[in-house]
């Protein structure tokens, strides 16, 4: 048996990757399968209780009901905010953890990094509510320039998952920009090539399947995320929190609503593949 498997390596990979693809496929696929299938079900109207009858009903109500439209958009919108503040917060952030700082530490700073994935994301999302909330701590340190915060709002959603989210920017980012060659700055720089322009012409081309590869994360993360609406979104809806309210009361409804965040993903990830961003992942 062990010559078998040495003599065939193909066979030992499939053997290691049979059980971590059979829990995907049972656990994750099957899920997927779930959801869709339940979406052509019906619900009864006086108890709520699931007829598996099938029908297109549930998605003629989505796509032809301008309140889910309205929903769809926002919350695209919102992933799309989250995913730019994310961009621009995280390059100069990344870019002095692997070029700026000294080589000893970078692993330091790169663990400062990963340090807010440790704690409760209720916790953190909670702490936002405490400095978001009107007379809070923001309030108190804009006052004396006569601003004020945001309050709960969709601004504040997207501060709060922009921050949720922030890490799983940067470290893409600083992957990509540790494994730049120094010989291509220098070669900018011999050019004549002034900070921006080597910026705009060598690093962000060259780093660009980085970026693509965190927005992938952010971008996913918020598309379905409903628990910080909840928190700080005031009366602002999501698609998440549609589908959490529908579950209960309609659950084929809740199903093909559910399909609307999957189906932009495939076509996000579908549209960034050729940018090499998947293989920076």
């Amino acid at each position: 048996m062990l010559r078998t498997l040495h003599r065939r390596p193909r066979l030992r990979l499939a053997l290691l990757l049979a059980a971590p693809l059979a829990w995907l496929i049972v656990a994750y696929l099957g899920a997927l399968a779930a959801l869709f299938l339940s979406a052509f079900w019906t619900t009864d109207p006086f108890t709520s209780d699931v007829v598996r009858t099938w029908t297109l009903a549930n998605f003629r109500e989505v796509l032809t009901t301008s309140v889910y439209w309205h929903v769809a958009l926002r919350t695209l919108g919102t992933a799309l905010a989250v995913t730019a503040v994310d961009i621009v917060v995280a390059f100069p952030i990344a870019f002095w953890t692997a070029r700026v700082a000294a080589p000893r530490h970078r692993n330091l700073l790169v663990v400062a990094v990963l340090t807010p994935l440790w704690a409760s994301y209720l916790v953190k999302a909670y702490a936002w509510r405490t400095l978001l909330s009107t007379g809070g701590p923001l309030d108190w340190a804009l006052k004396p320039l006569g601003l004020s915060g945001p309050g709960y709002g969709l601004p504040a959603v997207i501060i709060v998952l922009a921050y949720l989210w922030l890490p799983y920017m940067i470290l893409p980012i600083h992957a990509g920009l540790a494994n730049l060659p120094d010989d291509v700055l220098d070669a900018a720089a011999d050019l004549g090539a002034r900070t921006w322009r080597t910026f705009r012409t060598v690093v962000l081309p060259l780093v660009l399947p980085s970026v693509a590869a965190g927005s992938v994360f952010t971008f996913s993360l918020s598309l379905g995320d409903y628990i910080a609406v909840q928190i700080v979104g005031g009366k602002t809806q999501l698609i998440g929190n549609a589908i959490y309210s529908d579950v209960t009361l309609d659950l084929p409804l809740a199903a093909a609503l559910g399909t609307i965040p999957v189906a932009v993903v495939v076509l996000y990830l579908l549209a960034i593949r050729r940018s090499g961003a998947l293989d920076s992942l």
